[in-house]
């Protein structure tokens, strides 16, 4: 059965995008057929994939108004069993031009239906905040992956977002689970680091995954080259971090929010 799973956090800079590209990278290298989707109008997750936005003739947000076919707007990556719906700037059209429509928030759903069992996994990187973009990817998904920033503001924000998902549920998708709790940034020579992630596991128990992605410095230069980390330099410590992570995912069952 095909996971469709939203990377999300309203906070921006906890690694939402360096999540979804080295996340989606480390399941089509472990044989999992992949489905990268590009859900912010900044499209840092299509440059970090190596796609030339302008040259792009469709792009999500033809798929989301409707004037391209969801075929039309699936790129090929370097990586063959990872696939990617890219975005540009075009995207930030999509919030006001739904205003008016009655099922704005189930654009992304209807979309992906005909395709979706067509991959084990789709990962859909989200905007920092809660726009139409971030609902529409939350109303699609079976889960949410939560990356959190090892810092103290980063787990004040946990509780609004977990309440922003709690009311999705309640609204949009009943069957929305939580995948998981997912420590970025993290620097084990830190006490501030070590409190935060205590406290996550206090109070989230087994939601927080046992793998942490640590401060490194080939994940942030990887971008640049418009690659993932695990083809930018498969023996750092990031790639192999998100490669340990992929694997703990693949036997991760997803949690119903409390």
């Amino acid at each position: 059965m095909t996971q469709i799973i939203s990377v999300a956090n309203q906070k921006g800079g906890v690694g939402k995008t360096t999540t979804s590209v080295n996340l989606s990278s480390a399941l089509a290298k472990l044989g999992k057929k992949v489905l990268l989707i590009d859900c912010d109008s900044q499209a840092n997750a299509t440059t970090g994939m190596g796609i030339d936005k302008p040259s792009l003739e469709y792009s999500l947000y033809h798929g989301l108004i409707g004037e391209a076919g969801i075929d039309d707007i699936i790129c090929p990556t370097m990586l063959p069993k990872l696939m990617m719906i890219p975005a540009n700037i075009d995207l930030i059209g999509f919030e006001i031009e739904m205003v008016p429509d009655k099922n704005r928030e189930k654009k992304l759903k209807y979309l992906l239906e005909p395709i979706k069992e067509r991959y084990d996994y789709i990962i859909i990187d989200c905007p920092p905040a809660l726009s139409l973009l971030t609902l529409n990817a939350l109303t699609a998904s079976d889960a949410v992956l939560i990356p959190l920033q090892s810092e103290f503001y980063a787990l004040e924000g946990l509780g609004q977002l977990l309440d922003t998902i709690k009311r999705v549920k309640a609204s949009f998708n009943p069957g929305l689970k939580i995948k998981g709790i997912l420590f970025t940034m993290y620097d084990k020579r830190t006490n501030l680091a070590k409190h935060v992630v205590a406290d996550a596991k206090k109070y989230f128990n087994d939601m927080v995954f046992k793998t942490k992605i640590p401060r490194n410095v080939k994940l942030g230069e990887a971008p640049s080259f418009g690659l993932p980390v695990t083809l930018y330099d498969k023996h750092s410590q990031g790639s192999k971090s998100y490669i340990a992570f992929a694997r703990e995912l693949l036997t991760r069952r997803s949690h119903v929010k409390r």
